[in-house]
């Protein structure tokens, strides 16, 4: 219990959850850079030019608070996440954590937002997201094409 201070109760317990970075050095790197500048550097994929957002989720297994830099795809308000990791012939574990907690925050440069994620099944709606995803970065056709998966589509809408 809190008092009007602010100040916690003795003896209640507060818990949060542990932030565990990626165990890809340039992951980490552009989600320290990106956060730590306020959305000022590291907003765009390494060299490419090619804008990135920073999807907070929580892993499914541990837990803890994860930080993922994907490929800024946007639908009017939403944003579409694609689980390509290159074209890799198993989802990225970002995947398995959407699909078991579907609350997140997207960092879009200096926005930060609450959101909802949701899988999408119905082939009309992922057909239309896959080309805004391609459009805002052909290298998803190529992905697509040398792996046997179909590489996920996720739609992220703001929280009501």
């Amino acid at each position: 219990m809190y008092h009007e201070s602010g100040d916690k109760e003795i003896g209640e317990e507060i818990i949060v959850a542990n932030y565990i970075p990626s165990p890809r050095q340039w992951v980490r790197e552009q989600v320290e850079l990106y956060e730590g500048s306020g959305g000022k550097e590291g907003t765009t994929l390494r060299d490419t030019g090619l804008p990135v957002i920073i999807v907070t989720h929580t892993g499914n297994k541990t837990g803890a608070i994860r930080k993922t830099p994907l490929m800024r795809v946007k639908d009017g308000a939403n944003y579409v996440l694609v689980g390509s990791v290159g074209g890799a012939p198993t989802n990225p574990v970002w995947v398995n954590n959407l699909r078991a907690n579907p609350a997140v925050e997207i960092r879009d440069h200096a926005a930060v937002q609450a959101m909802r994620v949701r899988e999408v099944k119905d082939e009309a709606e992922r057909a239309r997201l896959w080309r805004l995803a391609v459009a805002a970065y052909p290298p998803y056709e190529e992905y697509q094409a040398k792996t046997t998966r179909r590489i996920p589509v996720f739609i992220a809408e703001p929280k009501r």
